[in-house]
C-alpha cells in the first residue's frame, strides 16, 4: 500500500488503481478505505481512484491531540497537492462526506465534483434529542470502549439475517480501533459545521440517501435545495454503510453522475 508523508510527520496510507480522471473515496468514522473494497473494481474501469485510510484510521499513523473534520480534510488536499491532482471527483461515506464537503469549500479549485452518501454539512446538536444522541454515544465509547459500541451499531448498520457476515466484519473493524483515537475522532465530528457555507459550493453534488440511513430522506433534501447544482438519489434496501450492503446501487449512481459531470459542454444540473 503506497503511502505520503504530511508536512507534519504524520503518514496516510492509501490505495490507488485504474487510470483516468481522479476520484477520492473517503470512508467513514473508525473505519477505513476497505468500506469501498466492493465499488472499487466497478470506478477504477475508467477512473484514477484514490482510497486514503484518514489520519487516525486504518493504516495510517494515529498521531496524539485534537482530531476534526478541518483536519482530516487538510490533510487529504495534501495528499492531492502531493500526489499532483487536480479536479478531483470527491466521493464521501458519512464521515467521508464531511470531509468532502469542507474541501469543497476550502479548496473549490481541488474539487471537480462531490458525491456524498449518507452524510450531511454539519454535526450540531440543535434539538435536545440530537444532544442526548451524541452524548449517549459518546458515554457508550467510554465505558464499553470500540468492541462494545461496534457491538450496539453493527445490528443497526446491518439488521437482515442474511447480512450476519457483514455484522461481524462491522464488529471485528470496529472494534479494532485504539479507544482514545476512536474518542478523539468521534468528538472531532461534533459541534462541526459547513452549513453557512453551502452557498459558496459551485460544483455539481449528487446526494445518496439510504432508505435506512440513520437520519431522514427530508434532511438531505433541505441541504440539497440549498446548494447550487444538486440532485438526489435513494438507495433501496440499504442501511447507513450503501458501499457495504449496496456496492452496486452507489457504484452505477456514481457512473451516471460522472457521465454527466463529464459531458462535454454540461452547463446545468441533470434532470
Amino acid at each position: 500500500m503506497p503511502t505520503f508523508t504530511l508536512p507534519d510527520g504524520v503518514t496516510l496510507h492509501f490505495q490507488e488503481s485504474g487510470e483516468g480522471a481522479p476520484i477520492l473515496l473517503l470512508h467513514g468514522l473508525g473505519s477505513s478505505g476497505s468500506d469501498w473494497d466492493a465499488v472499487v473494481p466497478r470506478l477504477s474501469a475508467h477512473h484514477r481512484v484514490l482510497v486514503p485510510d484518514a489520519r487516525g484510521h486504518g493504516r495510517s499513523d494515529k498521531p496524539a491531540g485534537a482530531y476534526g473534520v478541518a483536519l482530516f480534510a487538510r490533510d487529504i488536499a495534501a495528499l492531492c497537492d502531493g500526489l499532483g491532482l487536480t479536479q478531483v471527483h470527491v466521493i464521501g461515506l458519512s464521515m467521508g462526506g464531511m470531509m468532502g464537503f469542507q474541501l469543497a469549500v476550502d479548496r473549490p479549485d481541488l474539487v471537480r465534483s462531490l458525491t456524498v452518501v449518507n452524510s450531511g454539512p454539519d454535526m450540531v446538536a440543535r434539538t435536545l434529542r440530537r444532544k442526548l444522541e451524541f452524548a449517549a454515544r459518546l458515554l457508550v465509547l467510554r465505558l464499553l470502549g470500540p468492541r462494545g459500541l461496534a457491538k450496539r451499531v453493527a445490528p443497526k448498520l446491518f439488521p437482515k439475517p442474511e447480512q450476519e457476515a457483514l455484522r461481524q466484519r462491522a464488529i471485528e473493524s470496529l472494534g479494532a480501533n485504539a479507544p482514545d483515537v476512536y474518542l478523539r475522532a468521534t468528538r472531532g465530528l461534533i459541534g462541526w459545521s459547513v452549513q453557512e457555507r453551502l452557498k459558496d459550493i459551485t460544483c455539481p453534488v449528487l446526494v445518496l440517501h439510504s432508505e435506512r440511513d440513520y437520519t431522514p430522506l427530508s434532511t438531505k433534501q433541505a441541504y440539497a435545495g440549498q446548494l447550487a447544482d444538486a440532485w438526489l438519489q435513494v438507495l433501496t434496501d440499504s442501511g447507513h454503510a450503501a458501499p457495504v450492503d449496496q456496492p452496486g446501487q452507489v457504484a452505477g449512481a456514481v457512473e451516471r453522475f460522472l457521465r454527466e459531470v463529464e459531458s462535454p459542454g454540461r452547463m446545468s444540473r441533470p434532470g
